[in-house]
């Protein structure tokens, strides 16, 4: 089964007892609080619909009240309580919240630690076994994450003051947040920038500054039909293109920067493309690499890179002349 599969299942298997302790609840409430789009939670409804009880005739199927509004369910085919972890289960979970609590934004830090007091309670294993070394002290949040979990808590729209890397600009903008994603241990905030009219991704530890505004979050239904805008690697068309070879011990970059179409030779060394928005940040990018990484296209971007890198190399001398005796 494909963990994709295997993860559906886990979550249907403990959306009944979820809908019996929350009665009522919307669709949309119940996808914020599960990680999902709106669509999944009535999709996996949808399925829940035809499950049951061996016979799956009148009164062994689950039967659900349910609309976007409100979701109730009438009868849980024996399928009231949620799953049980096992020992290896719980102590893989707490080890993730408590990586968890050290990514801003993720997770609020009191929760958190009361989830972890729970589990170590629940598996055995009591909360005074925190060591001396800090390991049970309390989390404070920063404040910045805590304004962004709290506009995407109380769906409200946002206005960030953001660093973008590719760009090497600081930007204001107005945006209308979706839900928080972890990816490749970083912490994202999906929302829909009223700026660029798109769905983008802002890295929390580049959010210098967000106030939440008192507008309610309004992104449109198409930002929030699938998780197509969660690739972050996907290179916007729009702007230009440099075609990079990497020698052997440089492929470190692939885990760093946004390069696309990698070609990789058995030599160790590869060929990728890297999308930018700024010039100047392209080109102080390539001479501080040095010799590892070659520009082979565009001409330009070879020419501005060999020009910046000979000033650099005449600065050398210029400075080594002035510290030879006369």
């Amino acid at each position: 089964m494909s963990a994709r599969l295997s993860g559906r299942l886990a979550r249907l298997l403990n959306l009944v007892p979820y809908f019996q302790a929350h009665p009522g609840i919307s669709a949309a409430e119940a996808a914020r609080d599960l990680g999902v789009t709106p669509k999944q939670i009535m999709d996996d409804l949808n399925q829940l619909w035809v499950c049951g009880l061996p016979g799956y005739g009148p009164g062994d199927l689950i039967d659900l009240s349910f609309s976007e509004d409100s979701i109730v369910v009438t009868f849980t085919a024996g399928i009231d309580r949620p799953l049980r972890l096992t020992s290896t289960e719980a102590t893989a979970l707490l080890v993730a919240l408590r990586s968890l609590l050290e990514m801003p934004g993720v997770v609020e830090p009191a929760a958190a630690q009361s989830a972890i007091a729970k589990i170590e309670a629940a598996a055995g294993t009591a909360a005074t076994a925190h060591t001396s070394d800090g390991a049970g002290a309390a989390v404070t949040e920063n404040p910045v994450a805590g304004r962004v979990r709290d506009a995407v808590r109380r769906g409200r729209a946002l206005h960030l003051t953001y660093y973008s890397a590719s760009r090497d600009t600081v930007s204001e903008r107005v945006v209308d947040p979706i839900r928080i994603v972890l990816i490749d241990e970083h912490t994202y905030l999906q929302a829909w920038c009223r700026t660029a009219e798109g769905v983008r991704l802002f890295r929390f530890d580049r959010i210098d500054e967000a106030t939440v505004l008192a507008e309610a979050a309004q992104p449109p239904q198409q930002a929030l039909s699938g998780d197509e805008h969660l690739e972050l690697f996907e290179g916007d068309p729009a702007l230009p293109a440099a075609r990079l070879r990497l020698e052997p011990g440089y492929a470190w970059l692939l885990d760093y920067y946004p390069l696309t179409d990698v070609e990789v030779f058995p030599d160790g060394s590869c060929k990728a493309v890297l999308r930018y928005a700024s010039r100047d940040w392209m080109v102080r990018l390539l001479v501080g690499l040095g010799s590892g990484v070659t520009v082979l296209a565009p001409a330009e971007l070879v020419s501005a890179v060999r020009t910046r890198a000979g000033e650099a190399l005449e600065a050398y001398a210029a400075l080594d002349d002035a510290g030879r005796p006369a």
